[in-house]
């Protein structure tokens, strides 16, 4: 049988460590006499932002050290062994880099078992074992702490999580057994399966401390001085830890079901991640711990080799990866600083970007609509969330005070953008209003501003082409709500300069959003692809297929919410006036549904009545729908929907829409929600053989997102 240095070796060889993780052991004396202490601090040798991460060869230096201070442990020399990591950052986890590289289940198992095989040495030392989380710690991170005998965790502690399951995996190295052992079932299934559900909820470090996860929390400013005290205390018999006793009856059972609900409400089944950490969450209820890191092994062996983590990894790198580093943006030399913005309009959008530039940018914003009513009410939604802000803790009283001083408003636009640098307009989506205000804009505004527009569907070039500079014309367009959804849109018009693009990309950046550059066509990416896909599920109602029927037909994918429930949240009238604007440019595709007409004629907000607690078709909606006689199954719904999707973005990267097909699933990720494990869109399409059908060929080469060949 291999020995664990063999296995890492043989784990090296398949793919390097993309940076390698030093374990550096140093001795000390603890306080009061408590005697001579080893401490192991993992360490890559980047700057503090660089986070350190467990790759083959990361984990077989972590090996060596414990070799060290097992011998130690032995002979007497120390009493107790710590760990802890480089300032600001414990360890994040699994070197991913090389996982999708991997062609065999045997290989793929040994990462399972290397990991494993390392981090339970630290519970068979002969001594107590310590984990002192100094910084961000997550996935083989937190495991690495959880095999040691006692936790201490910073109170500055920024983020602390098991994304495994966010990805496509599950806690693999120790998490999914030991952590419901430590603090119970109801616990675990938060951490493992809500919070990794919940786009990777983090855990703050007293947060970590209330759920039982560490047993002491320190200020950041001398945690490890505060840590090594407390240990010395342990150690000397002075302190007892004292931990609740876990409930292993029916409690254990209600917490495993309450996380397949979950798991239910997200994935839909669509995922098998969540479930196999929950098979063996459930199965920790004996407490044989050598069973569940084998069970732990064999699950990481099979995701490994699944589509869906190599889905999720893609899906990671778009958005941790090349959403930094935007296709087809211009030189950043080239932008213009920004020190005021005018937002044209002061409805809910309007006040969403005007408090998302003054909290990002920290310049003046003001605020013009047509009449002083409007816009009071624009400038009182922002200082009403800024004043939110400050009582949640986000905020101090005296940055609440600058941000909204920054906020004002006003009825002349010639007196309010007289010195601005970047005016956005989100008012009406016709065409004619919003050619009206940027003819007005530029009236009044300095020759270097920049003209952005919020327009979800119409052409930014046509907006600015009765304009003397068309060229400092952009489409800047947010996705609703606009603080939560990271995706803006950049839109080149067909004059649009480089100058203006790379003020428009310098301004995303401060705004922390992820830019994508596209090109100046109808409806751009996000809402092309749900329009089509929407589309096709309106038309198999419309043609008599139950709505019940058609809005269940996309639950295998896993997707954030229902067709229709989706068709609520945009509104059926925005959904109506998209569908309308991509009906007039490409009638063979995108047809305008009579019924939803009908809806929006009513003036109905919403298809679905929840009063028996479920959606349910409301009554009048039922009453204004005119259908036909044929009626598909789910199976044929969603193979029309997703046909409909790989023509749609086959089209969209031949006419060169965006430059790749990495950045549509970057777009549907950032901006849709569309969950990791699709990898947003193509992959999924390849793997299920809808791409070949479709157009005769894949969206991406065999071995990107997929296991190679």
């Amino acid at each position: 049988m291999s020995t664990t240095a063999e296995l890492l070796r043989g784990a090296a060889e398949l793919f390097p460590d993309e940076v390698v993780t030093q374990a550096h052991v140093r001795h000390l004396e603890l306080p009061r006499g408590a005697g001579r202490f080893a401490l192991i601090t993992l360490d890559n040798g980047l700057d503090h932002t660089k986070p350190t991460t467990f790759g083959p060869q990361s984990l077989a230096n972590l090996d060596a050290a414990i070799d060290q201070v097992e011998r130690e442990a032995a002979d007497g020399s120390v009493v107790g062994v710590g760990i802890t990591g480089k300032p600001f950052i414990f360890a994040v986890g699994a070197d991913l880099k090389g996982v999708e590289l991997l062609k065999r289940r045997e290989d793929a198992l040994a990462i399972g078992k290397g990991g494993h095989d390392v981090f339970k040495r630290l519970s068979a030392l002969a001594v107590p074992t310590f984990a002192y989380y100094n910084g961000a710690a997550m996935g083989g991170g937190v495991e690495v702490g959880l095999h040691c005998a006692y936790r201490t965790v910073s109170a500055a502690l920024p983020a602390f999580s098991l994304p495994e399951v966010f990805l496509g995996l599950v806690p693999g190295w120790g998490g999914c057994a030991l952590l419901p052992n430590l603090i119970g079932a109801d616990r675990a299934v938060t951490v493992i399966i809500e919070n990794s559900l919940n786009q990777n909820k983090q855990l703050k470090g007293r947060q970590v401390h209330e759920l039982g996860i560490a047993d002491a929390v320190f200020e950041g400013a001398d945690f490890l001085e505060q840590s090594l005290i407390w240990t010395a205390s342990v150690l000397k018999g002075e302190l007892a830890v004292v931990r609740p006793e876990i409930d292993r009856g029916e409690a254990w059972d209600r917490a495993v079901e309450r996380g397949r609900f979950i798991a239910d409400s997200k994935v839909h089944g669509a995922a098998p991640a969540a479930y196999r950490a929950l098979d063996i969450i459930a199965a920790a209820k004996s407490g044989d711990l050598r069973k569940g890191f084998d069970a732990e092994d064999a699950a990481l062996a099979d995701l490994i080799m699944g589509g869906e983590l190599r889905a999720g990894i893609y899906a990671f790198n778009l958005v941790q990866k090349r959403a930094k580093r935007p296709a087809g943006a211009p030189d950043k030399n080239l932008a213009r600083p920004v020190g005021k913005v005018g937002v044209v309009g002061a409805g809910l959008m309007a006040s969403q970007l005007a408090l998302l530039f003054a909290r990002r940018l920290e310049v003046p914003v003001v605020l013009t609509d047509i009449d002083q009513e409007r816009v009071d009410k624009g400038v009182g939604y922002v200082h009403g969330e800024i004043d939110k802000l400050l009582l949640k803790g986000r905020v101090n009283q005296d940055k609440a005070n600058r941000l909204k001083a920054l906020v004002t408003g006003s009825l002349e636009k010639a007196t309010a953008f007289a010195d601005a640098d970047f005016v956005i307009e989100a008012v009406f989506e016709e065409m004619g209003v919003k050619q009206q205000v940027f003819a007005e804009v530029e009236a009044v505004v300095p020759e270097h501003a920049i003209l952005a527009t919020n327009t979800s569907s119409l052409s930014v070039s046509e907006m600015a082409s009765k304009l003397k500079h068309p060229e400092r014309v952009v489409g800047f367009h947010f996705f609703n709500p606009v603080a939560i959804l990271p995706l803006l849109e950049i839109v080149r018009g067909e004059r649009t300069d480089e100058a203006s693009l790379a003020t428009a990309f310098g301004v995303s950046k401060k705004l922390k959003k992820t830019a994508v550059l596209v090109k100046d066509a109808p409806a751009f990416v996000v809402n092309r692809v749900l329009t089509r896909f929407l589309g096709e599920v309106l038309r198999s109602i419309d043609e008599g297929t139950p709505v019940e029927v058609a809005d269940r037909a996309l639950a295998p994918l896993g997707l954030p919410m229902s067709p229709i429930v989706l068709l609520e949240l945009v509104g059926p009238a925005v959904a109506h006036h998209v569908a309308g604007t991509l009906s007039a440019a490409f009638p063979d595709r995108f047809g305008v549904s009579e019924n939803l007409g009908r809806v929006v004629e009513a003036g109905k907000r919403n298809l679905y009545t929840y009063d028996s607690g479920k959606p349910e078709l409301d009554p009048e909606v039922a009453a204004l729908f005119q259908v036909g006689d044929t009626a598909l199954t789910e199976e044929q719904v969603r193979d029309r929907a997703l046909d409909a999707i790989a023509q749609e973005v086959r089209l969209m990267l031949d006419e060169g829409v965006v430059a790749e097909a990495q950045d549509i699933d970057l777009c549907l990720i950032t901006g849709a929600g569309w969950p990791f494990h699709l990898g947003g869109i193509t992959p999924y399409l390849d793997r299920e053989g809808v791409s070949e059908r479709v157009n005769g060929k894949r969206f991406l080469e065999p071995g990107v997102a997929s296991v190679p060949e």
